[in-house]
């Protein structure tokens, strides 16, 4: 009742469109490969997009259970009952149709943009593009809006973030006006009833809701497998199943710890995120934007939201560069390593104005062999300027500027 009081409600809007950082390169791959995939969370908008990018193809869902129903059954006779070009939505209900994709375009190599495809459970997907499709298909990631795509640009004064980060940056909530509670209330129902009863048996749906609520509350912590399943009362096992199930299907982002030889660097864990604020606001109970701000982990919302910029730049610009976090065994810790080819920056986060030269103590000793290093302090502080002779503060809203060409 409540998913369908949803999706009755989104009619109510007037769709707005709003361009995607990812769109050039898209197009580009368009014309050099004949099957494009977009994977990413749900709702994240990648048949929107698709669908305004190419109004000319043929556009098929199987989320149609009739259609899923056929394409299964007898995927080759689905497939040329098809007029390519087409956009095959949510694509990892029919693994069956894969194989055939390969024979169809294996027919007419010389021909381009043939099909698209989009799936949302990204792990099982890859696995099935990767072994059948290779070296026909150019691979894409869409995650939730960036602030980047939303165009802003300046300062925002922390409560108005924290407004954009209660919502989150589904483009339900973010764009189109749909209640930030109905929305996160329906896509985690829909979420559990849907996706992991497909994918896994787990048994207890309430068990892995209370396992999705224990890690928000552990956002920005090194992450503690045994602790959190002894807190929901599961095995290390399911745990790690449970996560990983979590982290394919783009709920959470785990940033691994940097493993190159700097002496004292023993920590193997990762880091967790959520992939979009909106929703870890929805798990953490909090009722609204001012006491988002106003609770006892801002400081982690803050530091989650920098983290996901960082990687939806990587993921829309198919950017050279790879995170990570580091973290000694003296509990010496830097919030984010960026690693390109031949240099590095070493990133600390903080959600204050007031800063100094203890804030990048530790950034100072940090150090790499063989890599050009630069050291940065992210915060509210809204000039850039040098903290010490190696580390410099730049301003939250131009983070992004370190890693843009």
């Amino acid at each position: 009742m409540q998913v369908a009081i949803f999706i009755n409600l989104l009619y109510l809007f007037d769709m707005q469109y709003i361009n995607r950082a990812i769109e050039r390169h898209l197009r580009e791959a368009q014309e050099q490969f004949p099957i494009l995939a977009v994977t990413g969370p749900r709702q994240a908008g990648k048949s929107t997009l698709l669908q305004h990018l190419f109004p000319e193809y043929s556009y098929y869902t199987f989320d149609d259970p009739v259609l899923r129903r056929q394409a299964k059954d007898d995927p080759g006779l689905f497939l040329e009952t098809l007029s390519p070009p087409a956009i095959l939505d949510e694509i990892q209900y029919v693994p069956e149709l894969l194989p055939h994709l390969k024979m169809s375009v294996d027919r007419r190599r010389e021909l381009t943009g043939r099909y698209f495809l989009t799936g949302s459970q990204t792990f099982h997907l890859m696995a099935g593009l990767t072994e059948t499709l290779a070296g026909r298909i150019a691979l894409f990631e869409l995650l939730p809006f960036s602030r980047e795509e939303l165009g802003y640009r300046n300062s925002t004064p922390l409560p108005k973030l924290f407004e954009l980060l209660f919502r989150g940056f589904y483009p339900d909530p973010c764009v189109h006006g749909v209640n930030p509670r109905l929305f996160y209330s329906s896509y985690v129902q829909t979420y559990l009833e849907r996706d992991i009863r497909q994918i896994t048996a787990v048994q207890d749906l309430s068990e892995f809701q209370r396992f999705v609520e224990v890690l928000a509350a552990r956002v920005g912590s090194v992450l503690n497998l045994s602790e959190v399943g002894r807190d929901c009362g599961i095995t290390h096992s399911t745990a790690r199943k449970w996560l990983s199930l979590l982290e394919s299907s783009r709920i959470v982002y785990l940033l691994r710890p940097y493993f190159a030889n700097i002496g004292k660097r023993l920590i193997k864990s990762p880091k967790l995120y959520f992939t979009d604020t909106g929703l870890l606001a929805y798990l953490l109970k909090y009722p609204d934007p001012a006491t988002y701000l106003a609770g006892p982990m801002a400081g982690q919302v803050f530091e989650n939201f920098i983290i996901m910029e960082l990687v939806k730049y990587k993921l829309n610009h198919h950017a050279p560069f790879d995170l990570y976090f580091y973290r000694d065994s003296n509990r010496n810790e830097i919030d984010v390593i960026v690693e390109q080819a031949d240099r590095m920056h070493a990133i600390e986060i903080k959600m204050r104005q007031n800063i100094g030269k203890n804030d990048v103590r530790f950034l100072d000793r940090f150090n790499v062999p063989r890599k050009s290093l630069s050291r940065w302090l992210v915060s509210c502080y809204p000039h850039e300027m040098p903290l010490t002779p190696l580390s410099r503060n730049i301003p939250w809203w131009k983070a992004l500027s370190v890693v843009a060409p």
